[in-house]
């Protein structure tokens, strides 16, 4: 059995340690930023609606604009979608540095700006987070996930306890210029960066396209669906901690900025000793076993941090909460970057973060309203029903194992000598395969069609049938459609070795001379689509 690499193995590349240390200062600067904007909510108004809108405001974007930033991350240069997204927010965030100075911030002004940081982070996190498989080798994919998970919790169990000194003592609008300076480092380090991307073989998709051929693959990948439900129904119960902790800190703890820090500065320290325990964890238990310790973990610490009036307790309470937060989000994350192919992985990265902070966002809402309704005591204890709900929820759609199907290009096919001289964009195009299958194979075909029929549809087939000839009943044909020429060399180059399984044992059962036949056909319209005339066999017959 081969040895699992170690979760520091990807430090030995360059480029991913000089960008994971300058995403510790903007991870830091952002922290900074967060304790801020909360405390800064909390001056401005006494609603803890309000409060917990500061948390969605960030997490809302995330779950609106992912899903195009990911098929921006698959379609574009990573490092320059990414420059642009921490430049952006290094803007931004001086912005709202400059209005606080000025003393003319208001509630949904903070949400206003507050929302415009969280639209540079929906823009950034796809890219980053499909850069991993750019920075290391795939073994050593889930090191470089949970190392990210350990940068930024090193930096929440430090930056919320120097966010609030810093509030307390010089006031939010220098914690905002913190944060604006904390973009430069990563700035200067995705500009040093060279990637070496290989070059693109087809015209890159539109944005459209993209967008739909991702909610397409994820749509019929079940594994994928699963982790994206699960990922909302943690989202939303687990965000109820963050969202209200700077009403617990002020009401139930009697604290101030400082307080509120140090707790937040708890929850990440239990973050990194989660992210410790990973690998040893995963070693030893399935995935689902990992996801339900960290739902009933979590519920439990949500209860003690709701009914807690203790200062030292509820630090201590939000230790093993921020290590059951690390443990199902880095085991999500690492889940859907081995379960998509590179081609996709930006767009499946970005519908999982729609999920899941989208389950935030509106877990704030939904939280925040509680508590205004029932007392942030009883919101908490709410939300710790809901994730043992979410643990119950994997006796029936469990949790996958770590895929260890060979996802990379199969790369096997040739683009055909065509007699016909077409361009990229002419089409429709149909295609038929001829197969000659015995009878006693029909049943073992017809199963491996269902899966082949999964597959072509996920790679971007449309119309797709399987027929079979009724004067020859040993031959069947798989027909489907591609909208133009180029999408059908797109479907083929999306082509994996795992899929290779299944089109391998297809063409075992084929009893032909040869490989199946395969036509390819492009459509011609020879009526008019005004034309209304009905078609006739045959004449009318004589009056």
């Amino acid at each position: 059995m081969t040895n699992r690499p170690s979760m520091l193995s990807p430090f030995q590349h360059e480029s991913f340690r000089l960008l994971w240390l300058a995403t510790l200062a903007s991870n830091l600067g952002g922290l900074v930023q967060a304790v801020g904007a909360g405390w800064m909510m909390t001056t401005l108004t006494d609603s803890h609606n309000m409060v917990a809108l500061v948390q969605a405001s960030t997490t809302l974007p995330i779950m609106l604009f992912s899903i195009a930033a990911g098929a921006l991350a698959d379609n574009f240069d990573r490092r320059t979608v990414m420059l642009v997204a921490q430049s952006a927010m290094a803007v931004v965030s001086l912005g709202l540095a400059v209005m606080t100075w000025l003393g003319l911030l208001t509630p949904w002004l903070l949400l206003a700006f507050t929302f415009l940081i969280g639209c540079g982070t929906a823009l950034f996190n796809p890219s980053w987070q499909a850069s991993m498989g750019d920075l290391v080798p795939r073994e050593e994919l889930p090191g470089a996930v949970t190392l990210n998970s350990v940068g930024f919790n090193m930096m929440r169990s430090v930056g919320p306890a120097v966010g609030g000194l810093i509030v307390a003592l010089a006031g939010a609008a220098v914690a905002f210029v913190i944060n604006a300076v904390s973009y430069l480092p990563l700035i200067a380090a995705l500009a040093r960066w060279k990637p070496q991307y290989a070059r693109p073989q087809l015209p890159r998709e539109r944005m459209g396209s993209a967008m739909w051929a991702g909610l397409r693959y994820v749509s019929m990948s079940p594994n994928l669906l699963t982790v994206l439900f699960r990922g909302f129904l943690f989202g939303f119960s687990a965000i109820a901690i963050l969202a209200l902790l700077p009403s617990v800190a002020a009401e139930y703890v009697g604290g101030g900025a400082m307080v509120y820090g140090t707790l937040l500065g708890c929850f990440g320290i239990g973050a990194i000793v989660g992210a410790y325990f990973n690998n040893r964890l995963r070693a030893k238990f399935s995935n689902e076993s990992i996801v339900r310790l960290a739902c009933l973990g979590f519920a439990l610490a949500t209860v003690g941090l709701g009914f807690s009036r203790n200062v030292a307790v509820s630090h201590l309470v939000l230790l093993p909460a921020g290590a059951c937060w690390v443990l199902a989000l880095s085991l999500f994350n690492v889940s859907i970057q081995l379960s998509s192919p590179r081609w996709v992985v930006g767009r499946a990265l970005s519908l999982y973060q729609t999920a899941t902070f989208g389950g935030m966002a509106s877990g704030s809402w939904v939280w925040g309203l509680s508590a205004d309704a029932l007392g942030p005591d009883w919101a908490l204890a709410l939300a710790a029903m809901v994730l043992i709900g979410c643990g119950l929820v994997g006796l029936r759609l469990v949790l996958p194992q770590f895929n260890s199907r060979d996802l990379s290009p199969l790369d096997t096919f040739n683009e055909p000598m065509l007699r016909l001289d077409l361009r990229p964009s002419s089409g429709p195009i149909q295609i038929m395969v001829d197969y000659h299958i015995a009878q006693e194979d029909i049943p073992a075909f017809l199963a491996l069609m269902r899966e082949r029929r999964r597959i072509r549809i996920r790679d971007g087939a449309r119309q797709w049938s399987i027929l079979r000839d009724l004067e020859q009943p040993d031959i069947w044909v798989e027909s489907y459609h591609v909208p133009t020429w180029v999408e059908y060399v797109r479907h083929n180059l999306r082509r994996t070795k795992a899929d290779a399984e299944n089109f391998d044992k297809i063409r075992a059962l084929h009893r032909g001379p040869d490989h199946p036949n395969v036509h390819r056909m492009i459509e011609r319209q020879i009526v008019p689509t005004n034309d209304t005339t009905p078609l006739r066999d045959s004449p009318e017959p004589e009056a």
